[in-house]
């Protein structure tokens, strides 16, 4: 199967795809653009906001707006104007930002980071409280991505991307809590890393890759690769079911680290695409906090 573009945004860095269910519209992030997107599909504009900073990720709060993590911490934008309220910034080194996070059944926001200067295992990954406190849950990490959670509330996964591989938790969704780490994935070297990743609703997984030039879907409880969704761009960095009864799965991609002759080889790099794999996705958790 092939992914089809719906948006040539030609963006440096795509990242963080999540559909909002009640707006129908599909928030993302362009991390070096320093701008939040929201695209509808049904009248296919892409809205522009921009936050002035590196973001790494956005999700949806349950009263309206947005958080998004920013290189300079932690913020709720008014997706109406634009307008942020910082929160909280626990990134002390200049040379970390945050990248990909998602909010759990609960309604606490995990949110990890990477480091600037690549070096290995210097990030870490977060949980945010509904009180607004913050906790480290997860250290010596590189890129920290692409993180869901079963319908059972019991399971969550997770990409550290230079380890090609998707690691499993066990989670208790009263506490928040992971234990138990293990590896239920391994993608062999070549066939790219695992970047951003979303879950059906058979609890399988739909991971980007990173220099793979495509989405593939896991089957975690057997690691067996089950399908690939081809995109014209190297890059593959997020992808989220949405749309009608969450059967598109849109994706993102990235110009990131592409040379002149491989942009003519992939002009549509940066693009917004969109495939229908015949599978239902299941709703995007929202924060859930007091703001």
């Amino acid at each position: 199967m092939d992914a089809e573009l719906v948006l040539d945004a030609k963006a440096f860095l795509g990242e963080g795809s999540i559909w909002h269910p009640k707006e129908k519209k599909l928030y993302w992030v362009n991390i070096e653009g320093k701008t939040l997107h929201i695209y509808d599909p049904e009248t296919k504009q892409d809205r522009e906001l921009p936050v002035g900073s590196r973001v790494g990720t956005v999700v949806s709060v349950e009263g309206g707006g947005a958080l998004v993590a920013l290189q300079s911490g932690i913020n709720y934008i008014d997706t109406k104007t634009g307008k942020l309220t910082f929160l909280i910034d626990p990134l002390k080194d200049t040379a970390l930002r945050f990248n990909d996070g998602k909010c759990d059944p609960a309604g606490r926001f995990w949110v990890g980071t990477m480091a600037l200067d690549r070096r290995k295992k210097g990030a870490v990954l977060y949980r945010f409280d509904r009180d607004k406190t913050i906790h480290l849950m997860l250290d010596s990490v590189s890129i920290s991505n692409g993180i869901v959670w079963t319908k059972d509330k019991k399971t969550m996964y997770y990409n550290d991307t230079p380890t090609n591989t998707i690691q499993g938790f066990d989670y208790d969704n009263n506490t928040g809590e992971i234990t138990n780490r293990r590896v239920v994935v391994t993608i062999p070297r070549g066939t790219g890393s695992p970047d951003g990743m979303t879950i059906d609703a058979e609890d399988n997984l739909w991971v980007a890759l990173w220099g793979g030039y495509c989405i593939a879907k896991f089957n975690p409880r057997t690691g067996e690769l089950l399908q690939k969704i081809k995109v014209p761009a190297p890059n593959v960095s997020s992808c989220a079911f949405g749309g009608e009864n969450l059967e598109t799965l849109f994706i993102t991609t990235a110009r990131q680290g592409m040379n002149d002759d491989q942009l003519k080889q992939f002009p549509l790099s940066g693009g917004l695409f969109s495939a229908k794999p015949g599978v239902h996705g299941v709703p995007a958790e929202f924060y859930k906090g007091k703001l």
